[in-house]
């Protein structure tokens, strides 16, 4: 009978809360909605806790202009690549070759150690190393940072700021995160420095688009240009991502944004601070994904596995017997469930590790050992002081990674000269074209290096065609760049 009266007693005082038309809105809403839910989180705490370890990072840079910029003048600033990265760099504008014209940019960042080094987004600071780099503390004090390295493959760079006995974050595990979870940012969209944004983790180890090394955190936080190398935190205060990029057709926050996992970004800042560089195993070969169809004609009960679609000549891949066909199933007994994940796997490892290769050859399971090897053939984009910019106009431009042919290769192609296609993404991946082609010509000019590539690209304007040879095919791909 007390229970009864108790949901009697319930049910009047929601009635008389209720409007005319009987539904509750406004305030109302919202407070039964918190009693439904239970109390949000207390992110005025988080932000106490770890907002002065967040910084502000402004960038200066003067640029020389060349003829290239001229043609397009948005070829080399990150600018160019808004809608994935958002550094917020300025735009530039045209300039007489060899008259000086200058970059601005604004990103956000971290400290990791208490005696200066930052956390930030390789897009943020550049790749020159004529650039200047400025740190604002949330305590406005301000520092001239050296920049220590930089990796373009996954968009993590390192700086450091002479200074001592400062806040430091703590860094997370985002293994341990869950679908679901509340998160939360800071950062400098914009210019506003230190706004908090909130939101939930919406997937991990989602891969995107010319992304082979990084299995990235999506969210739904809200992020913008500026908010770039700042920190992605769990309820725990503890850095989990670097927000890095964002999916947009408007060039504004549109629900969906992508951090890279902390882990990830902590061995490369090791690799960097001891090395200035980051070292990462090769196998040497071209992977394809596996579908349905193509399981089942190789035998296997379910897609997996990296498809090896080509070897690299005097490769690792190579010397350990390695053949076009074999599905790359495990790696030192860890399975890769899927393409995208063997090249993560291969570069956490050094170069010289022997790795034990589980394969699908001929429909039965069989192992190999690779001794790995280096891999140095970075694109242009990741090579810093600018000696290849017609390399990297190029990657901007069509989304491809070349290099030149040796001429072993080239013999067994039976070609004379051309450029092999290391990397496809953006245009030329919509166009259909894939790692392992080989580019003969540009509009019936023969190509034999990415720097000649460049120079006929610059030229071709909007339409042009590729002359390919893929296997024992050779085609004409299409481009229209408008």
């Amino acid at each position: 009978m007390k229970k009864l009266l108790a949901i009697a007693a319930l049910a009047l005082a929601l009635t008389a809360a209720l409007p005319e038309n009987g539904f509750i809105s406004g305030p109302h809403a919202q407070a039964a909605a918190t009693a439904a839910a239970g109390a949000l989180p207390d992110f005025a705490s988080l932000v106490e806790k770890v907002g002065p370890a967040v910084v502000n990072i402004s960038v200066n840079e003067t640029l020389q202009s060349d003829a290239a910029d001229d043609d397009n003048p948005f070829a080399n600033d990150p600018f160019f690549d808004f809608l994935r990265r958002f550094g917020m760099p300025g735009p530039g504008f045209p300039n007489q070759p060899g008259i000086p014209r200058g970059r601005q940019g604004i990103g956000s960042g971290f400290i990791v150690s208490s005696d200066g080094y930052v956390l930030t987004n390789a897009h943020v600071v550049g790749d020159s190393d004529s650039v200047n780099v400025t740190v604002k503390l949330s305590d406005k004090r301000e520092f001239p940072a050296k920049v220590v390295g930089v990796d373009r493959r996954t968009d993590v760079a390192v700086i450091k700021i002479e200074a001592r006995n400062l806040p430091v974050v703590a860094i997370g595990d985002p293994e341990r995160a869950r679908v679901g979870e509340w998160v939360a940012a800071i950062g400098s969209p914009f210019g506003l420095e230190h706004t908090v944004t909130a939101g939930i983790i919406s997937a991990k180890a989602r891969r995107l688009p010319d992304e082979n090394y990084v299995p990235f955190i999506q969210t739904d936080v809200a992020v913008n240009p500026g908010n770039s190398g700042g920190p992605l935190f769990d309820l725990d205060g503890r850095v989990i991502g670097i927000n890095s990029q964002i999916y947009s057709r408007s060039g504004g926050f549109m629900g969906i944004s992508f951090a890279i996992p902390i882990d990830v970004a902590m061995k490369v800042k090791d690799q960097l601070v001891r090395h200035g560089r980051v070292q990462r195993g090769r196998l040497g070969i071209y992977i394809q994904e596996m579908n349905p169809e193509l399981a089942q004609s190789f035998g296997l009960e379910k897609p997996r596995g990296a498809l090896v679609a080509q070897i690299e000549p005097g490769s690792a891949a190579e010397r350990a017997g390695l053949k076009t066909g074999d599905v790359v199933l495990t790696v030192d007994g860890k399975d890769v469930s899927e393409s995208g994940e063997l090249p993560r796997i291969i570069g956490d490892m050094q170069p010289g590790s022997k790795v034990k290769l589980g394969i699908w050859r001929d429909g039965k399971r069989r192992e190999v050992t690779a001794v790995l090897d280096e891999l140095t053939t970075e694109s242009a984009a990741s090579t810093r002081g600018g000696k290849d910019r017609n390399a990297r106009g190029t990657l901007d431009k069509l989304g491809l990674g070349l290099r030149a042919l040796d001429a072993r290769e080239a013999s067994r192609l039976g070609v004379q000269a051309g450029v092999l296609v290391e990397a496809v993404g953006g245009r030329a991946a919509k166009a259909g074209m894939r790692p392992g082609d080989v580019v003969l010509a540009l509009n019936n000019q023969p190509v034999s290096s990415p720097a000649q590539f460049s120079q006929l690209l610059e030229k071709a304007g909007k339409r042009f065609a590729l002359l390919i040879q893929r296997g024992n095919a050779r085609i004409f791909v299409p481009f229209k760049l408008d």
